[in-house]
């Protein structure tokens, strides 16, 4: 159902109804958990158990790379819960004839060889890069991103995520200027949690 590589509207509507589906059985969890961010939440959403997924992988890429602005020359994200998400978009890209290079951020420079904190393709000084993200909380993890591509000379002017988790994220990216748009909210994968 979702192997073919065009984007009709209906087409992307039913590509987005299969990975809100695959992230509430795959990927959300209630219970106790603490996050990265430290605070302590009710639910938890491992994005990796859909974006390593091959056919959840398939529709992210399908679905953000949608949401791309149609000036993009990259895609970045933190390592490690972005790179496959980055990985998805530029294969996609490849496949829709309009390739577009991804880069994934180390959180720590490279300690041995070229010591870079950025790993990919070098681009042209001032190429726009779109930060990528799975589950966005706080916005930090996004913001290291944003804030390394920015040191290396690009231009970020948006982040776009799988799950905004409603907690200060998109107050953050709106105070830094970054235009932020997910793909599902919490409110989202809730209500589909409860209606099935």
């Amino acid at each position: 159902m979702i192997d073919k590589p065009e984007h009709s509207a209906s087409d992307l509507t039913s590509v987005r109804h299969f990975l809100l589906d695959l992230l509430c059985q795959l990927a959300y969890k209630e219970g106790d958990f603490v996050l990265s961010s430290g605070q302590k939440s009710s639910y938890y959403i491992n994005g990796k158990l859909v974006t390593l997924h091959p056919q959840g992988a398939l529709a992210i890429g399908r679905l953000l790379f949608s949401m791309l602005p149609t000036n993009t020359e990259a895609v970045a994200g933190l390592t490690l819960g972005a790179d496959p998400i980055v990985t998805a978009v530029s294969v996609v890209s490849a496949l829709e004839n309009r390739p577009i290079p991804a880069l994934i951020i180390r959180k720590e420079a490279k300690g041995h060889g070229t010591m870079a904190y950025i790993e990919g393709p070098t681009l042209s000084e001032g190429a726009k890069v779109v930060v990528l993200e799975d589950v966005v909380t706080t916005g930090q993890s996004a913001m290291k991103a944003v804030n390394r591509l920015k040191a290396a000379g690009y231009q970020v002017e948006s982040v776009l995520a799988l799950v905004d988790r409603q907690q200060g994220g998109a107050e953050l990216y709106a105070s830094e200027g970054l235009q932020f748009q997910p793909l599902f909210t919490i409110a989202d994968l809730q209500a589909y949690v409860k209606r099935e």
